[in-house]
């Protein structure tokens, strides 16, 4: 995939302390748009911690966070949502007791445009944005793939189909970038491939992605780059190849001889 050389997303400096604790004692790196990079490191890192900083669920202690410019550090979270930094969380997220298609729907209405009165009055304008709305739905399941199980109780569908439905559900907000919290934690094999397949997918649309994961198979087939991180710092930054074979990765990580660390 062609990467483009302009960043999207820049961390400079950026420090995270709990009361003494280092969480992330300085990060500095960068995205660039169209890429998909994989944020590696073993437990403890500070890899969630470097996420709920970028997405403005925590306040770094130093440093600052910019998304296409604009400083985020002190947004909220839905704020940094609407400039379209979009993630999904470790833990599924969908509305157990609605449909799927409910669900994609409820994530459609965070961008909606019609006001109170044009629902109420059922104007020509809201009935033809409700039918906008169906058919993108339609598409949005389609893409990843649940278009089959579109009229079954969320709650209902294996948990690797309730992890494409978060990103379905994600998707729905139309993202410039999307940040994925260990996508395929708990994912049997075939779960994971599926997955695998459409992180690819949405990256060859253009979605810029950052993503934390531990299973490194998955890491390296689908990242542009990688960034990895240990005791707070990040320690080396490269290609998948170079980053499989850099001596202290293998020493800090690859080493441990786990695909799970």
């Amino acid at each position: 995939m062609s990467v483009q050389a302009d960043t999207v997303l820049s961390i400079e400096h950026v420090a995270v302390h709990f009361e003494g604790l280092v969480a992330i004692a300085d990060m500095t790196f960068s995205v660039r748009a169209g890429e998909i990079v994989g944020l590696i490191g073993p437990n403890g890192a500070g890899k969630t911690t470097a996420f709920n900083v970028i997405t403005g669920f925590l306040k770094p202690t130093s440093g600052e966070v910019r998304y296409r410019s604009t400083p985020l550090n002190g947004l909220k979270p839905h704020e940094i949502a609407a400039l379209g930094l979009v993630r999904t969380f470790q833990r599924t997220s969908v509305f157990r007791n609605s449909s799927v298609f409910e669900n994609v729907l409820t994530g459609l209405h965070c961008r909606g445009r019609s006001n109170i009165w044009q629902s109420l009055l059922k104007t020509r304008r809201e009935k033809e944005a409700e039918r906008q709305l169906v058919n993108d739905a339609n598409e949005i399941l389609q893409f990843v793939g649940l278009e089959r199980r579109a009229s079954e109780a969320a709650g209902n569908l294996p948990y690797g189909e309730q992890r494409l439905l978060g990103v379905a559900m994600a998707l729905a907000v139309k993202p410039s970038m999307l940040l994925l919290d260990e996508p395929v934690s708990g994912m049997n094999p075939s779960e994971t491939v599926r997955f695998t397949q459409l992180v690819k997918k949405i990256g060859a649309t253009g979605v810029t992605i950052l993503l934390v994961e531990h299973d490194m198979p998955m890491v390296m087939q689908v990242s542009d780059r990688i960034v990895v991180l240990n005791h707070g710092r990040i320690i080396a930054e490269g290609p998948p190849a170079e980053i499989q074979n850099n001596p202290e990765v293998i020493r800090a990580y690859l080493g441990q001889g786990k695909k799970r660390a």
